[in-house]
């Protein structure tokens, strides 16, 4: 390990093994106030990372920052506000983003790749399983992937979209199967109430993401950020339920990453709530490409969260929206309460003819059958 290394790790090893993390850095954390790059504070987490990378842990690396960057490269001209114009700070500003962190990994013999996505890069199996095998190959050939969303042409992205990359961090998390999700921000984590409450208190452990938890999500991030505590719980949830354990923590605390891989309790730890999925149902547990409801009654809920059953057309109520069958759709209660996502046996339009009725009639009203199941357990992920 070299002195560079040394100096912003302290010379430690890390002692909780991680075989893959994904480190999410948000605007607050990379730039000064989301006008330019925070070069020096860059360079500490590139050692940190480089650092870990050595210790034969395999990292991808989700950064904000495009637009700041920009920003800084335009220098002092009146900032519109728009989406357009946001684009052209990205574009300006990813290609330095991407030279920055290529100047400060070659310090370390490192090298980077750049991957930027767009919800529609990912919204199909084919596009998952794609941007999966570069993933894997780069982190496989010893590169660092460095991922961003691709502003430049993706307007939900910069609108409402992926949330500063938060939401992204969660998806690539799952993409790559990853141990566990860093998301570095500019709060110290999850707090009881506003942290600019006196009374507020850290809460250190989250063992889920349930609606007492998520109430507890407010505005407070700062204004050159897009993703707030909202978009983070989501992200941890979905991480979490694709089995990744995750943390969000202030990312300019010294040594952050490499005190928080080692096991030390810093910020809120998000505990996973399942095991490793097979890549089928963590592309479905994405939930990028949902294209329907299906509305199910309280007994077909049971059946499915408790017993593990697979979805028939007898606790079928309706459905919402058009769909094909090989659509994955959300599978809702009553309550309206999102239950699963899963692949339609059937389009929307037979569905409605066979909801109610038992599934041995099926071929008598359509006429034909694709199984059973309206939606098979094996397709199907609990949310």
């Amino acid at each position: 390990m070299n002195k560079k290394a040394n100096q912003s790790t302290g010379g430690r090893s890390a002692r909780v093994v991680y075989k893959r993390i994904v480190v999410k850095a948000g605007t607050g954390v990379l730039t000064l106030e989301g006008d330019r790059l925070d070069i020096a504070h860059l360079r500490q987490l590139v050692g940190q990372i480089a650092s870990l990378h050595r210790e034969g842990i395999q990292i991808i690396l989700v950064s904000s920052g495009a637009i700041a960057a920009g920003k800084d490269i335009l220098g002092e001209v009146e900032i519109d506000h728009d989406i357009p114009f946001r684009q052209v700070l990205a574009a300006l500003g990813q290609s330095y983003l991407m030279d920055s962190y290529q100047r400060l990994f070659n310090e370390h013999g490192i090298r980077v790749a750049q991957v930027l996505l767009t919800r529609k890069d990912v919204s199909d199996r084919q596009g998952y399983l794609n941007v999966r095998n570069t993933l894997l190959q780069l982190i496989d050939l010893g590169a660092i992937p460095i991922v961003n969303e691709n502003d430049v042409v993706a307007v939900e992205e910069i609108g409402e979209g992926f949330g500063d990359n938060d939401t992204l961090s969660a998806l690539v998390s799952n993409i790559v199967d990853s141990e566990m999700l860093l998301m570095l921000t500019d709060t110290e984590g999850l707090y009881t109430k506003d942290p600019q409450d006196k009374d507020a208190r850290l809460i250190q452990t989250v063992e889920r993401v349930d609606e007492s938890i998520e109430a507890l999500a407010s505005d407070y991030h700062k204004p050159w950020s897009r993703g707030g505590m909202a978009t983070k719980l989501e992200a941890a949830k979905n991480a979490c339920a694709s089995g990744t354990t995750t943390v969000v923590c202030n990312g300019r605390l010294k040594d952050i990453i490499y005190r928080v891989v080692s096991g030390e309790q810093i910020g809120t730890r998000f505990l996973s709530t399942a095991t490793k999925l097979e890549s089928r149902k963590r592309w479905l547990l994405s939930c990028l490409s949902v294209n329907g409801e299906i509305l199910i009654d309280d007994g077909a809920a049971i059946a499915l969260s408790s017993k593990k059953k697979s979805l028939l057309p007898a606790g079928i109520q309706g459905i919402g929206g058009e769909f094909s069958r090989g659509d994955v759709v959300y599978i809702i209660s009553l309550e309206g309460k999102q239950l699963a996502c899963g692949i339609a046996n059937y389009d929307s339009q037979d569905i409605v003819r066979i909801k109610g009725g038992p599934s041995k009639h099926i071929v008598k009203i359509l006429g034909h059958q694709y199984g059973e199941a309206v939606v098979h357990r094996n397709n199907m992920v609990l949310l």
